[in-house]
């Protein structure tokens, strides 16, 4: 029987680390299935933030799949223990508050090179784990607003920003109306300023899981680094 759960490998801060609290407090939800402190969120701009919330507060290494028949959750959580045992905390700098086209997220303000390489050997490695997508799912995910780069990558991986269009972002908004922009990136700019002070240290992974469909997603378990 197909898996109906999907599950992902995210970057996810501690969950005492400066960025997630104030990031739980913007979103209004704790995927590790804490107690929310109270908001900062403006209500009338409660709208822009339903799909970071589903998904958790995170950066994508492995985009959400469903696994194949033969594996299991604890198979992958298995193999992403054995794969950061092997991985040194990777320090990707300063982040800031950017507009990524009409959403805003957390990125490094200078991106080392061995990011992306940690990100494409993420992908890569846990591939395997990776269940195929029916036609359905292809017609649905391949819009006209991908080029024929990502198109590739999503029948080869299964989502099109992978590889050369990776680009490490932290969610903090879905799409934000033009007119709406200019407040809502000084109110994320002077949200998080205390917080963007400090280099963000990659030291995990974490398996977020979505246990059914457009279910929110939550963290599973937290594989920590430990390479030298």
């Amino acid at each position: 029987m197909p898996h109906r759960a999907r599950y992902a490998l995210y970057y996810a801060p501690p969950i005492d680390h400066p960025l997630t609290r104030i990031a739980l407090r913007w979103l209004g939800r704790d995927a590790f299935g804490g107690r929310v402190p109270a908001r900062t969120l403006p209500p009338a701009w409660e709208p822009l933030v339903t799909d970071p919330r589903r998904y958790g507060f995170h950066a994508t290494l492995k985009p959400p799949m469903r696994l194949r028949p033969e594996f299991h959750s604890w198979d992958l959580q298995s193999a992403a223990s054995d794969f950061a045992s092997k991985q040194p905390p990777l320090d990707i700098g300063l982040l800031k508050v950017a507009r990524i086209g009409s959403f805003f997220a957390l990125v490094p303000e200078e991106p080392p090179v061995a990011l992306r390489t940690l990100a494409d050997a993420v992908v890569a490695e846990f591939d395997r784990f990776r269940a195929p997508m029916g036609a359905e799912e292809f017609a649905r995910r391949n819009g006209s607003n991908l080029n024929a780069v990502e198109v590739e990558n999503l029948k080869a991986w299964g989502y099109p920003y992978v590889f050369e269009r990776f680009r490490f972002h932290m969610s903090l908004t879905g799409p934000v109306p033009e007119e709406l922009r200019t407040a809502v990136g000084d109110h994320l700019s002077a949200l998080f300023a205390d917080s963007l002070l400090q280099p963000v240290m990659l030291d995990a992974l974490t398996i977020f899981m979505e246990e059914v469909p457009q279910a929110d997603f939550v963290a599973l378990s937290r594989a920590e680094f430990g390479g030298t």
